[in-house]
C-alpha cells in the first residue's frame, strides 16, 4: 500500500528547522518523525518535558535526526518566546511552525463549566495565535521567509454539536490561517491548514471515546472509503505543505478525511444504506 509510504524524495527537507507543538505524542509525533526522515531538524513542544524527552530519544534513534525537546504551555507567551529563543540558539533559524497542540472535550455543552470551555479556547485558538504572532514577528524583523501549518478540523466550517468549544476555536484558527495568508504574503510568509478526518491515536481517542464508545461509534463507518486514515498519509501532506515544493500554496485548508464530511453534508447521502432489493422496489413504484 503506497499510501503508507513516504511521499517526498530522500533529503527533501535537509537544512530545514521546524517547531511542532504537541509533537511528543499522537499525530504530532508521526508528523515529526517524517520531517526527520526527510532530513529536517525539529523542536517538539508540549507541557510534559518527560514525555518530550522520551519521544526525542526514540525519534533520534529511529530516524538518525536531531530533535530538541522544549517544555511549553502555548497559553503562556513567555514560554513560547523561550522555545523560539532555544530553537534559534541551537540551529540559527526556524523555517516553519506546525501548530498542532490542541485540547477537546466530547460533552453536551450545557454540562461544560466555563473553565472547561475556556481551556479549549485558550489552548487551541489563543495558543495558536500567540505562537503564530511570536514566530511571525521574528520572521518579519529578520526579513526571513517562513511557513505556518495549522491543524484544524472539518467542523471548523460546518460547526458540530458536542464539541462546541473546539469548533469555535478551530474556526478561529482557520480564519487566522486565511487572514495571515493574505496579510503576510508580502513578507514571504505562507499560511496553510490541514483538516484531518479520523486518524486514530491511542491517547486522544481513548479520552474522547472512553470504554466501549469507540467501538459503538466506529468512525470508519462514516467514511465513504470505509477506513480510517494512516498516520503516514497525514505526515506526507504535512511535509509537503511545510516544504518549498508547496511554494505557491497559500491560504488553503486541505481536507484529508476520505470524504467523511461531504458524506455527512449531503442531504440524501444516508441512502447508501438502501439495499439493492429496496432500490428494485423503488424503481417498480416509479414505473407505475
Amino acid at each position: 500500500m503506497q499510501y503508507t509510504e513516504g511521499m517526498l524524495r530522500e533529503g527533501a527537507l535537509k537544512g530545514k528547522n521546524y517547531i511542532v507543538t504537541g509533537g511528543g505524542t499522537g499525530l504530532g509525533r508521526s508528523m515529526t518523525k517524517y520531517l526527520l526522515e526527510l532530513g529536517a531538524q525539529v523542536v517538539i513542544t508540549s507541557r510534559k518535558i518527560d514525555v518530550l524527552q522520551s519521544t526525542a530519544k526514540e525519534l533520534e534513534k529511529e530516524t538518525g535526526g536531531k530533535v530538541l525537546p522544549v517544555a511549553c504551555d502555548v497559553r503562556e507567551n513567555e514560554q513560547i518566546e523561550e522555545v523560539i529563543k532555544q530553537a534559534e540558539a541551537e540551529w540559527g533559524q526556524v523555517h516553519g511552525l506546525l501548530n498542532n497542540a490542541a485540547g477537546n472535550f466530547i460533552s453536551p455543552t450545557e454540562r461544560l463549566s466555563h473553565r472547561a470551555f475556556s481551556a479549549v479556547l485558550d489552548i487551541v485558538l489563543k495558543g495558536t495565535a500567540q505562537f503564530t504572532l511570536a514566530m511571525g514577528k521574528r520572521w518579519i524583523d529578520q526579513k526571513q521567509t517562513g511557513v505556518f501549518l495549522n491543524i484544524v478540523t472539518t467542523y471548523s466550517w460546518t460547526g458540530s454539536g458536542y464539541v462546541v468549544p473546539s469548533a469555535c476555536a478551530k474556526a478561529g484558527v482557520l480564519a487566522l490561517t486565511r487572514s495571515l495568508a493574505v496579510e503576510w504574503a508580502k513578507y514571504g510568509i505562507r499560511s496553510n491548514a490541514i483538516a484531518p478526518g479520523p486518524f486514530p491515536t491511542e491517547g486522544a481517542w481513548s479520552r474522547l471515546l472512553p470504554g466501549d464508545l469507540a467501538e459503538k461509534f466506529d468512525l470508519a463507518k462514516r467514511v465513504p472509503l470505509k477506513r480510517v486514515g494512516e498516520h503516514q498519509e497525514l505526515a506526507n501532506l504535512a511535509a509537503y505543505l511545510l516544504s518549498d515544493f508547496s511554494a505557491f500554496v497559500n491560504g488553503e485548508v486541505v481536507t484529508i478525511d476520505g470524504g467523511e464530511w461531504l458524506k455527512g453534508a449531503g442531504e440524501f447521502n444516508m441512502l447508501d444504506m438502501v439495499s439493492p432489493d429496496m432500490w428494485d422496489a423503488v424503481e417498480k413504484m416509479r414505473g407505475k
